[in-house]
């Protein structure tokens, strides 16, 4: 059970470089996507009976290899088709450089992946999809729920990406400075929902999936690398670090949710805190003014920064909040900017703008509106509609740690009522 375990983790993160790999080599995206999958079938059928090759990424890119040229070879019977092929593969991409010369394509493929997905000709919406189904590797109702839109809604604007990048005929590199920029809005905003499924996983029976987040910080790494200053890159990565931070404290021995208030904080990173502070502040530092994340990530710095609960500069935050509301509007900005304004002037004022919500068609059945307005009514001293408001939560989350913890809630909320 255990080399199941670790060969499923290892496939989940050799997935995109081998797709990276393919797609360098000989374009095709779409049919490319398919030969990674079949490939990671194969891996997952054989390995376990033959034993892990001794080169696991080597021998996924030679299956893969292998199942889309058995495919191009196919459509050659068809000159149109050899000449789009032709259009799509850069023609000195096909061998990757010699040992000791060039870039590692095990080190860049991801990243260029990244920005082939953030393509311009594609909407935004399709940028952030498809990088999530290739680089991230989540399935099209995780990034569905990411996204508060419905499964076959994110499945057709998944497809509809994969035949546009097909069709533009874009190769597979680095873009040049100004097509890099272009990009950069919608690679950011990617690594940050991927971050985020990391983080607090939207389905499941764990509450987080440490790789996802660990991959997000990495390519967020080699993106802050590429950009050093940038000022929302250094602070989506601060951003990261300051959260990712809490992860040793989240969950209890049995692996439920630990609220933040309620949180061991001496369990907290502190090395991934300064790094995080040090480049919030490298951020805020620059003479154009705060995006969304260098926002976020000063939020993210007050949190980490108090020693207790009780020690947490909720006004600072709830100007901040306020800031971010007015700069990058969204139903979650508002959940949130709700429990701060309920921490700074009680629950009924965070309860009046949580209504504001109720309307929100992409909050509409989101287990989050529900636990939130549950934890505002019972600071309220509401318990019953507390009590419903969890149970409500619980119902709609696909998260069995979530569930637990809403559902633990109700349950005192019960006891404490009939007592």
């Amino acid at each position: 059970m255990e080399d199941a375990v670790g060969d499923e983790d290892l496939l989940r993160g050799l997935a995109p470089q081998v797709l990276g790999a393919l797609v360098r080599r000989y374009g095709h995206f779409d049919a490319a996507e398919d030969a990674v999958q079949e490939a990671l079938l194969a891996a997952a059928v054989q390995w376990p009976a033959r034993g892990r090759p001794d080169n696991p990424r080597g021998w996924l890119i030679r299956v893969a290899s292998r199942r889309l040229t058995d495919e191009l070879r196919a459509e050659e019977a068809r000159r149109r088709r050899e000449e789009n092929a032709a259009a799509l593969t850069p023609r000195d991409e096909f061998s990757a450089p010699p040992p000791g010369e060039g870039r590692a394509p095990s080190e860049d493929d991801t990243l260029l992946l990244l920005f082939l997905c953030c393509h311009p000709e594609l909407t935004p919406a399709a940028q952030i999809a498809l990088t999530l189904r290739a680089v991230a590797g989540l399935t099209t109702a995780e990034i569905a729920r990411a996204h508060l839109v419905p499964e076959a809604t994110m499945a057709q604007r998944i497809s509809r990406a994969k035949k546009r990048v097909k069709a533009s005929g874009v190769p597979f590199g680095r873009p040049d400075h100004p097509e890099r920029e272009e990009r950069l809005a919608a690679v950011l905003q990617a690594l940050y929902l991927l971050f985020n499924e990391g983080y607090t996983a939207t389905s499941g029976s764990s509450l987080q999936r440490a790789e996802l987040s660990g991959e997000a910080i990495r390519l967020t790494h080699e993106v802050h690398r590429l950009l050093p200053e940038d000022g929302e890159v250094t602070a989506l990565l601060a951003l990261m670090l300051l959260t990712d931070a809490r992860r040793p404290a989240r969950t209890g021995p049995d692996g439920d949710l630990v609220p933040l208030a309620e949180q061991d904080r001496t369990a907290w990173d502190r090395e991934a805190i300064d790094e995080g502070t040090a480049l919030v502040e490298r951020a805020l530092s620059a003479r154009t003014p705060p995006g969304p994340y260098q926002l976020q990530a000063a939020i993210a710095a007050l949190h980490d920064e108090a020693e207790r609960p009780e020690d947490t500069d909720w006004p600072q935050i709830l100007a901040l909040y306020r800031l971010l509301e007015r700069l990058a509007p969204g139903p979650m900005v508002t959940l949130n900017h709700a429990v701060a304004l309920a921490m700074v002037h009680g629950p009924r004022a965070g309860l009046g703008l949580l209504a504001t919500l109720d309307a929100d068609a992409r909050l509409a059945g989101h287990h989050r509106l529900d636990a939130v307005r549950a934890h505002l009514l019972e600071r309220a001293g509401d318990l019953e509609a507390a009590r419903a408001a969890y149970q409500l939560a619980a119902k709609r989350t696909a998260s069995l740690p979530e569930r637990r913890y809403l559902q633990a809630r109700a349950t005192r909320l019960s006891a404490e009522s009939a007592g």
